[in-house]
């Protein structure tokens, strides 16, 4: 089980990215056998919400679309519970200056014995994880 960061997916879907080609590569890779992928609805939100801040709605539905229908893809809903928990690990981490959706996503793995996430984000490797690609 991978968890599953925005940094990652917005690596594959922008050819311009910095990190499109390796995120494309290590995909070509990873699909043939791909693990369980898990995110929380945090991730998905700053997802859509890059693309349609930048007027491309279509392509926001169809990411979206994609992501919530995939039978590889598990969504965690950030309930009161898991924010607060985020918001606690915020406050307590702040050198570190994650944002409040990276700590909400490290709680979601750690309650879930995530170890790997596939992300761009240093952040995560700052948190104790383990990152691909």
């Amino acid at each position: 089980m991978m968890f599953l960061d925005t940094s990652y997916v917005l690596a594959l879907e922008l050819s311009n990215d910095q990190y499109h080609k390796v995120a494309i590569e290590h995909w070509s890779v990873l699909i043939k056998s791909l693990p369980p992928l898990v995110t929380n609805s945090y991730i998905f939100d700053e997802i859509i919400t890059y693309f349609n801040s930048r007027g491309f709605h279509a392509k926001a539905v169809e990411v979206g679309n994609r992501l919530f229908n995939s039978s590889s893809v598990t969504f965690i809903h950030v309930d009161e519970n898991l924010f607060e928990k985020g918001w606690i690990y915020f406050q307590k981490y702040g050198d570190k200056r994650s944002s409040l959706t990276d700590c909400i996503s490290f709680v979601t793995m750690d309650e879930l014995k995530m170890e790997t996430a596939l992300t761009f984000d240093k952040h995560f490797v700052q948190a104790g994880f383990k990152v691909l690609p």
